[in-house]
């Protein structure tokens, strides 16, 4: 029996993949468990498995006295010397019990259902302590069941699950099916450890470039940025170290076999290689390609672009449903502004007809109007596209004045706009009705108390007072 005991043992630990010593103490502590059900008392009671002999022992001690009290614990001295000839007063003595006649069927069952469990839960430590560490790096399955579209994943050593939201648009598993993904997190539930696995994480991409391209897991190339919409198109910026290798020609391989290999993994998933570059300008024009930028607006305060592309590249940099955009002003961390040549210069006309400097708005005097100036905010129209945020960052300017400034600004500019409607609707009126504009008197198409302003000399001088002493004032409350 001893035998098939130690059999048993050797034969859950290789399955269950702990270690015998795990399994041996297991089935210590759940015979001592069981035992606690049966005795009242079990302090003095232990178990032990001797491998060498096959045995496995129950154990209570107990102190040799002369006139026994409590038999749970105390043992007299004729009985110790039957079992100890050399048994003294105040000894203690182990006696070995025969559990098999000692435990009844339910404590043996109990036992059991205790064994199981710990064993169960010795399985889930040694799993949640495997893959934990694992989190972020890749690993292959295979698909074991599909359960509510969730994919359920055999590990080998544990079982991952493939949350719906963690998989690739439009991608469809069978059982059997081996796929590899990332490991998103592990979380230690009550019914055991749940390994989430992701196929849409930016991770999973970075560490599929590494297995593939020996550049990238030797850290001669580093992937410097990932955008990505998964299953339709992605765009990854990658830098050598080494001059002498070129790090797009490294991830595409020779005829594309590195980069065709990942595509295939992501369900055909369309991927773009930038040449990473320091200079945001030069950086965002290679996100953009293959459509050719003509000229760049940088905004630094607000981390914007305005990036003007030939009219007939327009559609190609914007991309099906705005996608190259949106992942180059990803990839790049700019917000990315796409127009064409022709509305780029129709703009900058209008802006131009209309531009009002910002010394001449209300409140503005001479010394916020030069540290505007120098923060390239020379208009009423530039200060109103201008967040409080950005424009606290400058120095002298405070909460309050940052505020009423640009309150202030996207007034003028928003009365501005009516009365260029106005003007415009006039026009077209008029030319609809083939009237001689020239002929209309301003009484026709104003009121005697409105003014109509576009061009700079025309703006009212300041009429609120200026804002320069209100800053300091409030910059020593701070």
């Amino acid at each position: 029996m001893a035998f098939d005991m130690l059999e048993a043992m050797t034969l859950i630990a290789r399955e269950k993949n702990i270690d015998l010593d795990a399994v041996v103490e297991t089935l210590e502590a759940s015979l001592l468990a069981a035992a606690k059900k049966k005795y009242a008392y079990t302090d003095n009671i232990s178990f032990k498995f001797d491998r060498k002999n096959n045995e496995l022992f129950m154990i209570a001690v107990k102190k040799v006295v002369e006139k026994v009290s409590d038999a749970t614990v105390e043992i007299s001295l004729d009985e110790a010397k039957e079992i100890d000839a050399e048994a003294e007063l105040g000894d203690e003595i182990d006696i070995y019990l025969d559990y098999e006649m000692e435990f009844g069927r339910n404590a043996i069952a109990s036992a059991k259902q205790i064994l199981i469990q710990k064993i169960r839960d010795v399985e889930h430590e040694r799993i949640y302590g495997e893959y934990i560490d694992k989190v972020g790096t890749l690993v292959s399955g295979v698909v074991q069941q599909i359960d509510k579209g969730n994919v359920i994943i055999n590990l080998g050593r544990g079982e991952g699950i493939l949350p719906v939201k963690e998989q690739i648009p439009n991608e469809k598993f069978r059982q059997g099916d081996r796929i590899r993904a990332l490991i998103l997190d592990v979380q230690n539930t009550p019914r055991g450890p749940q390994i989430v696995l992701s196929r849409v994480n930016d991770e999973f991409l970075r560490n599929l470039f590494a297995l593939e391209v020996p550049e990238i897991y030797e850290r001669v190339i580093e992937i410097k940025a990932i955008a990505r919409e998964p299953g339709e198109r992605a765009k990854v910026a990658v830098y050598s170290s080494d001059e002498r290798i070129d790090p797009v020609g490294a991830c595409v391989g020779i005829k594309g076999v590195r980069v065709q290999s990942i595509v295939r993994e992501l369900n055909n998933e369309r991927i773009d290689i930038v040449p990473f570059s320091s200079n945001s300008e030069v950086f965002v024009t290679r996100a953009l390609a293959p459509a050719k930028v003509v000229a760049i607006d940088m905004f630094d305060l607000e981390k914007k672009m305005t990036v003007v592309v030939d009219d007939e590249k327009l559609s190609l940099a914007i991309g099906r449903n705005g996608q190259n955009a949106r992942l180059a002003s990803k990839l790049t961390g700019w917000k990315v502004n796409i127009l064409s040549e022709t509305e780029y210069n129709e703009n900058k006309r209008r802006e131009a007809e209309m531009l009002v400097p910002v010394g001449q708005l209300e409140g503005v005097g001479e010394k916020i109007r030069d540290r505007l100036i120098a923060a390239d905010i020379s208009s009423v129209q530039r200060l109103a596209q201008t967040s409080v945020e950005m424009l606290t960052k400058i120095e002298g300017f405070g909460q309050k004045t940052a505020e009423t400034l640009v309150n202030r600004a996207k007034a003028f500019v928003e009365e501005l706009e009516i009365k260029q409607q106005e003007k415009e609707a006039l026009e077209k009126a008029t030319t609809d009705k083939g009237v001689d504009e020239d002929k209309l008197e301003a009484s026709d198409v104003f009121n005697d108390d409105e003014e109509y302003v576009t061009e700079a000399d025309d703006v009212p001088e300041a009429t609120a007072p200026d804002l320069d002493g209100v800053e300091e004032d409030e910059e020593k409350d701070d």
